[in-house]
């Protein structure tokens, strides 16, 4: 059995079906086992025999709306992918203020676009820091009225996460 987990776009726990128990519920009728959710942001760990991770996305995105009534994009990582990222220690140095956050964007494509990092957005609100595992790394300034659109950058296929939220996933497993 492999550990993964499953990182849920556009995740918002006030709506019922949209709860961590539900969603737990899911998982495990689809027969993966050890379920587990991890804060109320759409993150659920669970185990499965090998298998191709686009087909495990694929899985869960049909059956969401179909058991839970809401589309998803849905991003898998493996523990060991996770735990590459952690090794890597993109945010060395750089700690969360009360201005800004360090973040992960998980992406579910393949970046087509070429960056020179650290790259600052034009409007200042975000720094990336680099590239790892398929998952973009930055800083994010919270003082803004608005999230900086990390879509117009990497497109709608992405789900982004704290750095905090990701230590919880990895030290969950």
């Amino acid at each position: 059995m492999i550990k993964y987990a499953a990182l849920l776009r556009g995740f918002g726990p006030l709506n019922p079906n949209m709860r961590n128990e539900k969603l737990k519920a899911v998982f495990e009728k689809l027969g993966f086992k050890n379920v587990q959710t991890v804060v109320s942001s759409g993150n659920v760990l669970f185990e499965s025999r090998p298998k191709n991770i686009r087909a495990l996305e694929q899985k869960l995105e049909k059956a969401l709306p179909e058991m839970l009534g809401f589309n998803s994009t849905t991003i898998i990582r493996n523990q060991n992918q996770l735990l590459k990222l952690l090794k890597k220690n993109p945010f060395k140095g750089i700690e969360d203020t009360p201005k800004s956050r360090l973040h992960v964007t998980f992406l579910k494509n393949k970046l087509d676009v070429k960056l020179k990092f650290p790259y600052v957005s034009p409007d200042k609100s975000y720094k990336l820091i680099g590239i790892y595992e398929s998952s973009v790394c930055s800083v994010m300034d919270i003082t803004g009225t608005s999230t900086p659109a990390l879509e117009n950058q990497f497109g709608r296929q992405i789900t982004t996460r704290t750095w905090k939220t990701v230590n919880k996933i990895i030290n969950k497993f």
